[in-house]
């Protein structure tokens, strides 16, 4: 069967199972999207190249499927980069495909050409630029094969021009093989043996879930290790609904803004098991004051991650869900009352730090709270939208105040920290969801980052929901300036944000206002049950800071607290 290189494209996107694609046309894209037209393939035209990565992404975070994007050369290409390194840090599956211009013009600085091979080398797990139609299909098929497996990330694939018009004969379903390619899925049994070892003899352990836990389906997994031998559970901001976050032995999120209990259980646990995690500064703080009385167990199947951050006792290399199915079919065979009963005066101390020291904010008569926002469009929603957040005290609200029981429905920028992530994620969410409830709790500044991509969900008729915490501020940045540089607010003042009922209709959305507390219930339900795209804008106390809060290089028991 002889084909043209944009047709074996498409033909390969269908064998891995794509139904849909985001983004942006050009010059070096139009063989691509011509054919893409003709194919029942799903396209989504963004604004904006950034938009597509992250709307991929956020595919991506929801389906648990490969995201994927088509641009144009130059700064089609160029554009993407902030989203492939939102990907790469926070190791989501995609594959971006970019056009080039024809390969007998590659060096000679042709229109719209630029090395995006070389200047995604350090953020993309691995990248390509087709040489020959004749390889066009095994590397697309090698993309998707390394995006998906072992730790994730994403593959950006440069096809020339001259490539995608080019014909050869195609051969379909062809099996991927990589000699210099092979994650360990299976942890090692004697590693396993220690781990069951050290939760048999550990009076105060606990269990630090991540990002890598819900990349690899290992939710109920880890949910049942804590649930039988009775251990409390923290998580990383990408682990949030890796556990149940309304269990009794969720402690919450971990670090710089986690909760009193998780970080004090931390410091006093004699067993820490993390599982998915890369131990980031926000979550240590201090590292040589991290968990100090503790052994730490690391899993993951990136090797590398390990060691890299934190002193590890036992480190375990493998696949987070066949690591935690080995473990909990060898304490199967153990006395599982008697390890959880000597953990109960452990759970009883944490109960106590739960108690003494929870999430607060008083709300005010005539200012709405931000974090009261949270809690109305929790106590609304009964925890089952899918939340993106853009970043900053937005996102950290949104973290604390919205729990998440089930995996993948917090979607959200962590190790990249990227404004504008929000929106067009939520439109990759909705595409993966046509029928669940998206929200993009955004800030008055990051939302703007990305705000042409209403115009998306508006053609395509997604009805993503977009809650903003307006304080008038970059509120994040804001609130450092309060704390730590003498209340000098330079260059964090929006003055001059639009307004954003307006804006929502300029694009045929809908807008709503709230800007005293007793009509924040109604906004919100009114915004759920419209039909389509909503904007809804809440006037929030300009000066509100996300608390607990660990200043930066400080071990995490010394927080601040509201």
């Amino acid at each position: 069967m002889k084909l043209t290189g944009a047709q074996i494209l498409m033909e390969v996107l269908k064998e891995e199972g794509v139904d849909s694609i985001f983004g942006f046309p050009g010059g070096a894209t139009i063989d691509l999207h011509d054919t893409l037209v003709k194919t029942d393939l799903r396209h989504y035209l963004v604004r904006h190249e950034q938009g597509a990565v992250h709307a991929a992404d956020g595919y991506a975070r929801a389906s648990g499927k490969v995201g994927v994007c088509i641009v144009t050369s130059g700064p089609g290409a160029t554009n993407t980069v902030t989203g492939i390194a939102t990907a790469y840090m926070d190791s989501i599956p995609l594959v971006i495909i970019s056009g080039q211009v024809p390969t007998h013009l590659i060096g000679n600085d042709a229109f719209q050409e630029v090395d995006i091979v070389g200047i995604t080398r350090p953020c993309t797990k691995h990248n390509y630029l087709v040489s020959s139609v004749e390889e066009l299909a095994r590397v697309i098929k090698e993309a998707f094969h390394i995006a998906r497996s072992g730790r994730p990330g994403p593959v950006l694939v440069d096809i020339p021009k001259n490539v995608q018009q080019a014909t050869c004969n195609f051969k379909p379903k062809q099996k991927v093989k990589l000699k210099s390619y092979n994650p360990t899925y299976k942890p090692n049994a004697k590693q396993i043996q220690k781990v069951v070892d050290l939760i048999k003899t550990a009076k105060r352990p606990m269990i630090f879930s991540g990002g890598g836990v819900i990349l690899s389906g290992a939710s109920k997994e880890l949910t049942q290790l804590a649930k039988r031998t009775q251990t409390p559970v923290t998580m990383s901001l990408m682990g949030l609904g890796s556990f149940p976050g309304t269990d009794p032995l969720s402690l919450g999120m971990l670090g710089m803004h986690g909760t009193y209990r998780a970080n004090m259980s931390t410091a006093e646990c004699d067993l820490f098991i993390g599982v998915g995690v890369r131990f980031d500064d926000r979550v240590t703080g201090k590292t040589d004051c991290f968990a100090p009385q503790a052994k730490i167990v690391h899993i993951d199947i990136d090797p590398t991650s390990i060691r890299k951050n934190v002193p590890v006792s036992v480190p375990v290399v493998g696949d987070c869900k066949a690591s935690l199915k080995e473990l909990n079919d060898c304490l199967a065979k153990e006395d599982l009352a008697a390890i959880s009963k000597i953990h109960a005066p452990w759970l009883e101390k944490i109960e106590t730090w739960k108690q003494q020291f929870k999430l607060a904010y008083t709300q005010e008569e005539n200012v709405i709270k931000p974090q009261y926002v949270v809690e109305t469009l929790y106590k609304l929603t009964r925890g089952k939208a899918i939340i993106t957040t853009e970043v900053g005290q937005n996102q950290m609200w949104a973290a604390q105040y919205y729990h998440f029981d089930k995996p993948s429905h917090f979607v959200t920028s962590g190790g990249l920290g990227t404004m504008g992530f929000g929106l067009p994620a939520a439109i990759g969410a909705q595409v993966a969801f046509p029928d669940a409830l998206v929200v993009d709790v955004a800030g008055d500044g990051s939302i703007q980052m990305n705000i042409q991509e209403m115009a998306t969900a508006v053609q395509y008729k997604l009805p993503v929901k977009v809650v903003i915490l307006n304080n008038t501020y970059l509120g994040m940045v804001r609130q450092w300036q309060e704390l730590f540089y003498n209340e000098c607010y330079a260059c964090t003042e929006l003055e001059h944000s639009p307004d954003f009922v307006k804006l929502a209709e300029a694009y045929g959305a809908v807008g709503l206002r709230a800007t005293r507390p007793d009509e924040v219930e109604a906004v919100l339900q009114k915004g759920i049950d419209t039909p389509g795209p909503v904007i809804m804008d809440f006037k929030v106390a300009p000066k509100e800071c996300v608390y607990p809060m660990v200043p930066a290089g400080a071990p995490i028991t010394e927080m601040l607290i509201v």
